[in-house]
């Protein structure tokens, strides 16, 4: 194969020391790559090296004739070392290339960073060598992806597998996506006008803009981007905030002319973004409030979807929107596909963000926004509004119906960019749980804009850990071992479940637990049934609280139990969750989502934690509510477990027990909660074993049938997850197709079924 191989050249601002480690000088590090011959490798690309550092972010940009675009970019993996061993495929236009490293300030290692050009047949060698590799490792998940593959090329042939080994996940999924999914046709403009023409209820939505020396081009395209609007009842408030490029009021000015709906007030002094915005909000008369950046853009039909999601639900009091980023050349990329609310996740984060509506009487009824909290003042705001509102009075439309603008110094291209929003999110925070408990304690966490809620343990409840067993004394040992040494919540009991084990080995250990003051040995003489036996050592048991643990579990973190007890004593907190890591620190639990792979599945499953990956916008490393957790490490009141019945003995055995216990805790009212700060290791079907004879396929089969009838609807819109993403994979890749609901088509379904109901029945009345 022929070879053509790039080398570093780094900043001005890292410096290099001893052993090829970079310590950074400034924040952020970026490294170029430049070429050792005249051209920059096209095509097929090898690229190896190893690149080891703290919170490591990969990313390979592009550049064409016309510099980098963020649609131009490769996420590059590593392994448990940081080894980087990616095939992709570069355009031929490639005329520069920058390595992006690490998302916050440290140290970072780099060793023999190579590009290399290769060949489809040497392609193959080693996409066979990294399947090799990685079957050693994983061989369920590896033989998963050798039928799948197998599949793919008896179906479509060598010339498309090869292609399609060569297709990275990169920015232009994206772009395809939003070909397909996100781009408002003339048909959709019309339908759009019919149906506005219908609705019930037009409320006037005025749009808040506060506005400070901003680029003319981009001023311009934010205010178009209101007038584009198809829902026609808006009005536009914009305050200038005494800015000093003379080309603002000239702008401003002009469009007001044209367009009645467009009001104008100019600030005589500078008072930063949360005065310059209360300053716009005088301007309002509409009955909701939407927030606008002055350089951002609205997409055409984000008023319509509100109006629509108010025509649905109009006690709304906050409606908020997907969003992704754009960039100077106009290019979206970096879609935030966000879930329903969600209480916990939000106070680890300002997911809702943009965009933002709020009823207007809200607003003004805390006094708009304040000062002091500029940077996350719109977090700020949604806090205070929290405390005048019903969490079920919070709506989330799953559609993008805003572009953030990426520019340098933007908080959209760069988390870290403004390290005051952080500070001023955490004072929010504070004050919001100063007026519940003034006890819960607030800190900032390493990624930007993310914190961490620390609930009290004002007296330790009581907790039994339920272990069942069988015939797997080392591990039990390990697990019971790790428990004893390793937590720091002193009063819990350990109730061992002995589901008929023979092997002398295990019955002599169980002997030595029984002398144990704080363990017992419960022995269960029927057929394995995990939900029976844990329902057998709950009613066997009289703690406060219940956690359901496989004895295939090793604690990592000290005060796991801790954490996971201080949610469980939240009144409106059903079962909490850990984070379980296999042994190679990949993740084997995050919560659970609902319909992934027809059922259920694990979020992040197999994601490499070494270097605490933050997985999807940061979510393997914040507390949210999820839908459910495994009970391989689960912890729940004994009062809310005896409420819902425990586990399902008779229709669940041994699969979907714990995803249809906590859809019956959420039935009943209570939020279920993940938490990554319980970090356990989870040796994964070491003592079960496989579904791998034909009676436990067939029971699977059941128990797989059992959901789907139980749960049909529930498993197909999970308010933790987003209809834009995918329900194949565990990853957060893109659906494709989008099964978000596009409501101007599900109203033209409508009436082309109601017309041919009208014809059927014409002509029938004819015969």
């Amino acid at each position: 194969y022929r070879r053509h191989w790039m080398k570093l050249a780094p900043r001005n601002d890292l410096k290099l020391e001893k052993n090829g480690v970079f310590q950074i000088v400034g924040r952020y590090p970026q490294v170029s790559l430049t070429s050792n011959r005249q051209k920059m490798p096209v095509g097929l690309v090898n690229i190896s090296g190893r690149v080891v550092g703290p919170a490591m972010n990969l990313e390979l940009h592009i550049a064409d004739e016309n510099g980098f675009s963020a649609d131009k970019s490769l996420i590059l993996s590593t392994n448990a070392k940081g080894h980087i061993r990616q095939l992709i495929q570069l355009p031929g236009d490639v005329r520069a290339l920058r390595l992006d490293i690490l998302t916050h300030e440290g140290g970072f290692t780099i060793d023999r960073f190579k590009i290399v050009e290769i060949d489809d047949a040497w392609a193959v060698v080693m996409q066979l060598r990294e399947f090799v590799s990685q079957g050693v490792r994983h061989p369920g998940q590896s033989m998963q992806k050798l039928r799948k593959g197998i599949r793919y090329f008896r179906i479509n042939g060598l010339s498309a597998t090869l292609k399609r080994m060569k297709t990275p996940r990169s920015g232009s999924d994206y772009q395809k996506w939003v070909k397909d999914f996100s781009t408002i046709t003339a048909n959709d403009q019309d339908q759009i006008a019919a149906h506005i023409k219908k609705m019930a209820y037009t409320p006037v939505i005025s749009i808040i803009m506060p506005v400070y020396n901003t680029p003319r081009r981009m001023l311009m395209a934010a205010i178009e981007s209101v007038q584009n609007q198809l829902y026609p009842h808006w009005e536009l408030c914009i305050a200038d905030d005494a800015s000093t490029l003379p080309h603002i009021r000239e702008v401003l000015e002009e469009y007001r002319k044209n367009d009645a709906r467009i009001k104008l007030v100019f600030r005589e002094e500078n008072g930063h973004i949360s005065a310059c915005s209360n300053s716009a909000l005088t301007l309002v008369t509409g009955e909701f409030t939407a927030l606008l950046d002055h350089d951002d853009k609205l997409s055409p039909h984000a008023l319509y979807m509100v109006a629509h999601e108010l025509n649905q639900y109009p006690d709304a009091d906050i409606i908020y929107s997907d969003e992704d980023k754009v960039d100077n050349q106009g290019n979206r990329f970096s879609p935030h596909f966000k879930p329903d609310w969600n209480p916990e996740l939000f106070f680890s984060a300002n997911y809702l963000s943009h965009l933002g509506i709020y009823r207007t009487d809200l607003i003004r009824s805390v006094n708009g926004f304040r000062q002091g909290m500029e940077g996350s003042q719109d977090y700020d705001l949604v806090l205070r509004c929290l405390m005048h509102t019903e969490f079920d009075k919070i709506r989330h439309i799953p559609h993008i119906l805003y572009h953030w603008r990426a520019v340098p110094g933007s908080t959209a291209l760069n988390r870290g960019e403004k390290d005051y929003a952080t500070t001023a999110g955490v004072l929010a925070l504070q004050h919001y749980f100063k007026q519940i408990d003034p006890d819960i304690r607030v800190a900032a966490c390493d990624a930007p804009t993310t914190y961490r809620v620390r609930y009290p343990v004002k007296t330790e409840p009581g907790v039994c850990i339920i272990i069942p067993t069988k015939n797997n004394h080392n591990m039990l040992k390990k697990c019971v071992d790790s428990i004893w040494k390793k937590t720091e919540y002193s009063n819990y009991t350990l109730a061992i479940v002995n589901n008929q084990s023979d092997q002398p080995a295990t019955l002599a250990y169980l002997k030595q637990l029984e002398k144990h003051p704080g363990c017992r040995v419960l022995n269960y003489d029927y057929p394995f049934n995990y939900s029976a036996i844990n329902n057998f050592a709950v009613e066997n048991t009289s703690s406060d609280m219940v956690c359901l643990m496989n004895d295939d579990i090793e604690v990592i973190s000290p005060d796991w139990l801790s954490e996971m007890v201080a949610h469980a004593l939240r009144p409106d907190v059903g079962a909490v969750g850990a984070k379980l890591l296999y042994p190679d620190n990949r993740v084997q639990h995050a919560g659970v989502i609902l319909g992934l792979g027809g059922v259920a599945g694990h979020s992040h499953k197999y994601t490499d934690t070494t270097h605490n990956a933050p997985g999807y916008f940061y979510r393997l490393q914040m507390s949210q509510m999820i839908s459910a957790v495994t009970a391989a490490c689960l912890l729940v009141r004994r009062q809310v477990y005896e409420q819902v019945g425990g586990l399902d003995h008779r229709n669940l055995k041994i699969a979907f027990n714990d995803v249809d216990f906590c859809l019956r805790i959420r039935q009943a009212g209570f939020r279920n909660v993940w938490t990554p700060y319980a970090l356990l290791y989870h040796h994964e079907s070491v003592s079960r074993g496989l579904e791998d004879t034909r009676e436990k396929q067939k029971r699977f089969s059941r128990e797989v049938a059992y959901m789907k009838k139980t749960w049909r609807w529930v498993l197909k819109n999970d308010p933790c997850y987003n209809p834009n993403l995918t329900d194949a994979t565990e990853d957060f890749a893109l659906g494709f197709p989008s099964r978000a609901k596009k409501p101007w088509q599900v109203l033209s379904r409508l009436k082309y079924i109601k017309e041919f109901q009208n014809k059927t029945r014409h002509k029938k009345e004819l015969q």
